[in-house]
Formats: structure tokens, sequence, C-alpha cells
């Protein structure tokens, strides 16, 4: 028996998710004497399994490539998953919008209770997983002969990508089910890095005033340091920024090695979000912002001063 990861791609490239997930595999193989399994379903994605071949850790990368599995629409993924999942002992997936889209399916497929969002392995049957916006931990212990579990990307180092010598074995595609169907993807472009594997990252929250402030005054800051923009709630609910710039339990966990929150009071819901990042510098007039307890530096200083001087030394 075996365990399988879904690969997070786009057709063309493995995302950095799949690595971390991959890392917990293996952390789950520890305490076991099996292979990891990479799935890749897409359509034309030879260029993906080969970039999943190479993963350090992987033995097998299966490939189910059909036109119906291009926009993997969770229903055909899910059903594809639960005709090879008695195979395994462990189904993981990345945390992202896909993997929580497409892995409660096929645990409802399996009949078997989902494990979401793991920061830690103890064993082949337990596991760590935050709740209540990251404010208490649970272990959980699942007695199922199939675990489903979705990957809290930040809580595991990715494995390299590079190194492995796995086999790619072409599989059977299942029918297109018909369910669902994809109309349109908007998809922002920006030159800066994407926002969930970002080193760096600069948010802005309410304290920023408007859309125009955000931009003209973290830009700068953002272009100096090669960073990634982010925001918090507020400030999308604002309409400051588009909503794929949120930072928090309701959009990107992020966990990059410098994050820098600048007019960010530090609500529950976006500390669930960054607070597991390396350095944390908070900028915010009000002394007693809850965004201070999580910070490693803070300065306490009105953002519209102390931002720009923060550039110009730079």
């Amino acid at each position: 028996m075996s365990i399988l990861v879904i690969a997070e791609h786009d057709n063309a490239s493995l995302k950095a998710a799949t690595l971390n997930t991959v890392a917990a595999a293996a952390k789950i193989n520890a305490s076991l004497t099996s292979e990891i399994h990479v799935l890749v379903a897409g359509a034309t994605c030879s260029a993906v399994a080969s970039q999943a071949a190479a993963v350090a850790g992987v033995a097998k990368v299966l490939v189910a490539d059909a036109a119906h599995y291009a926009d993997q629409t969770a229903e055909n993924l899910a059903a594809l998953i639960h005709a090879y999942a008695s195979g395994y002992t462990h189904v993981l997936a990345p945390a992202t919008s896909n993997g929580k889209n497409t892995l409660p399916r096929v645990a409802a497929l399996l009949d078997v209770a989902q494990i979401s969002d793991i920061i830690s392995v103890l064993d082949a049957d337990t596991f760590v997983r935050p709740i209540y916006a990251g404010n208490a931990l649970a272990t959980v212990k699942s007695a199922d002969p199939v675990k489903v579990i979705t990957v809290r990307t930040t809580g595991f180092d990715p494995v390299a990508a590079t190194g492995g010598q796995a086999t790619i074995e072409a599989m059977s595609a299942g029918p297109d089910l018909g369910l669902s169907k994809l109309l349109g993807r908007e998809l922002s472009k920006s030159a800066r890095p994407e926002l969930a594997a970002a080193k760096i990252i600069v948010s802005g929250g309410r304290g920023m005033g408007s859309g125009e402030n955000y931009h003209t005054v973290l830009e700068p800051l953002a272009d100096k340091l090669g960073a990634a923009m982010g925001a918090s709630r507020a400030a999308v609910d604002a309409g400051f920024v588009p909503n794929d710039y949120q930072v928090g339990q309701t959009g990107k966990i992020v966990a990059p090695q410098l994050y820098i929150a600048i007019g960010i009071s530090g609500a529950i819901q976006h500390l669930a979000g960054m607070k597991e990042s390396k350095v944390i510098v908070a900028i915010n007039k009000d002394p007693d912002a809850p965004i201070f307890q999580v910070a490693d530096y803070g300065l306490v200083a009105d953002l519209f001063q102390a931002v720009p001087e923060l550039v110009a030394a730079l």
C-alpha cells in the first residue's frame, strides 16, 4: 500500500504547493514502508509529469491525460481519485482552493471522514490541525482504511524539486461526468512574486485609507524588496485592492521569510493567515493594536511618514 499525492498544476508546470504536500507524505511514510505516488490529472500535461518525476521522494507518477481534465473540475477529478483510492492508505492534496474543492468529494465517495488542513504528522494515523482560527490545535487520530487529508502547505518545508527519478505511468481516464463546466477564468497578471509562494510580503490594511494610498505608499517598498503585495480583509472589503490580495483565514495562508504589516490592526482572522511567518514587522499608529502581540519588530508611527522614510533608507 502506498500514499497518493494529488499534484497541483496548470497543465504546464507543477505548483510549489505539491512539494510541501509531498513533504507531509514523507512524514507519514516515516512510520510506514510504502511508496509515495503523485497523480497528475490534466490535458497535455506531460511536462508536469516530468517535473513531478524529478521531485525528491516520489517513486511513481500516475498520469491521467484527457481533455475533460483540462480545467480539473472537482467532480471529474474526485471520481478519478475515488476509482484508484482503494489501493492507497492515504490520499493527500494541498489545502488550496482546488484541494478544498476536490478532496471532500473524494472523502464522501469513500464514506470516510476528511482530515483538513494538517500542520503536523505525529504518526501514520495521527495528525495536528489548527481550529478556532488557529487559536487552538487539535490532535486527530483516524481509523479509516483510507485517510483523506488536505495539507496546510506552510506547515511543511518543501522537498527538493529535483533529484528524484520516479517512473511515469499512464492511467486510464475516467468518464466525463458533465456535472460542471468552466465558462471562463480571469487571472490577475503581475510581475511580482505569487502571494502564496513569496519570500517577502508587504501587506496593507484599513489604515491605508484608500486604494490610491495603498498603491502609492506600499508599491515603492515592495519594489525595493522584490516583495509580493497582500492585504487584510478590511482593505479588500473597502475596495482598496482585489480579493486575490487577501491574507487571512478566508484568504491566502502564507508563511514568508519576512511579512511587513502596515496599517493592519491584527484581527484574529488576519493573524490566522500569516502568524507562521518567520519574521513579522508591524507599523501601526495604535500602540495597543493586536498585531504587535505577534510581531517580531513593531514600530508605533504614522505609516504615511514611516514607510517613505523606510523606502528612502533602503
